[in-house]
């Protein structure tokens, strides 16, 4: 899977779709750092211990680099940035009976949105599986020669 680079001064607008979810009852923020063992629960559960140990990166970050998905009191959602390395997006991951309403892609935007924040031009989503999501979410384009990337054996 490639890395994509996605030109952060030209990212689309967030608002729009934090007002859509909001009206399902889905609220789009910056996690708080007390909230890190919920992540890492809702990680480990629906994913893996090795992206939960990568988010908590993002928790020790200041300001926190990890945005969440949440629903009646329930992470649905998480995403995280400069966890990895600096400028990367990621890990992240929907609730699998969640997919499919435009979670991901805020999700996406706001961590995208967060990175601009910080001061970066460019942002680096890592080892991208679904290419034509981020083509399609946020003009991300594939970087050249970038697999296997950073997501290798490094005790090889």
């Amino acid at each position: 899977m490639p890395d994509l680079l996605v030109n952060l001064l030209k990212l689309p607008l967030l608002e729009p779709l934090l007002s859509q979810l909001k009206e399902a009852r889905v609220n789009i923020r910056r996690a708080q750092p007390f909230e890190i063992s919920s992540v890492r629960r809702f990680i480990e559960n629906d994913f893996s211990v090795a992206w939960a140990d990568e988010i908590s990166v993002g928790f020790a970050n200041k300001p926190v680099t990890v945005y969440i998905a949440t629903s009646e009191a329930r992470v649905i959602g998480v995403a995280g940035c400069e966890c990895t390395r600096k400028a990367f997006f990621g890990p992240t991951g929907i609730a699998e009976d969640e997919r499919g309403h435009g979670i991901g892609k805020a999700l996406l935007i706001a961590s995208l949105w967060g990175l601009r924040e910080l001061g970066y031009v460019y942002g680096i989503i890592g080892g991208a599986g679904p290419v034509e999501f981020y083509r399609d979410a946020v003009r991300a384009i594939v970087i050249p020669e970038t697999e296997p990337g950073i997501y290798v054996d490094l005790l090889k």
